[in-house]
């Protein structure tokens, strides 16, 4: 029995970034895969793909990542996809900005095609049970005492 196969929509602008990340979640993570390359475009695709998580970049024209990640966790529609955020932002705040934004994960560049891939299918297990307990632990200071401050 075969798994099943998850479509993938990765928000970056970074051309020679996307066809990297996208042959290696296809090759390693077996995921089909999307691009949209800035934060419009993105949550335009979103609409079109249905995707079953998204990879975001953070520094993006026009709309950026985390404004991305308010748009989608704010719409009733969209406030339950998986979202990895992926970004050379490697500061405290910059990670903390990202969580707080809502992305289940916040991986920083570079990064291995195999924890890339892991992540996605982390993000894609996460109930949203476990999406707002996350959310509601990051707002109250409780998050590193959960176990999810990675």
């Amino acid at each position: 029995m075969s798994s099943p196969v998850y479509r993938v929509l990765v928000v970056e602008d970074d051309e020679d970034l996307i066809d990297l990340l996208a042959r290696s979640l296809t090759n390693i993570g077996h995921f089909t895969v999307t691009v949209a390359t800035d934060g419009a475009a993105g949550l335009e695709q979103y609409y079109v793909d249905r995707p079953d998580c998204m990879v975001i970049d953070v520094v993006m024209p026009q709309v950026n990542g985390t404004q991305l990640v308010r748009a989608l966790r704010g719409d009733p529609e969209t406030a339950n996809v998986p979202i990895v955020m992926l970004t050379a932002l490697a500061t405290e705040r910059a990670q903390f900005i990202g969580m707080a934004s809502g992305a289940d994960s916040y991986l920083t560049k570079p990064i291995t095609p195999q924890a890339l891939a892991l992540a996605v299918h982390e993000a894609i297990a996460r109930s949203e049970a476990d999406r707002v307990a996350s959310q509601l632990a990051l707002a109250d200071g409780t998050l590193e005492e959960m176990g999810n401050d990675e």
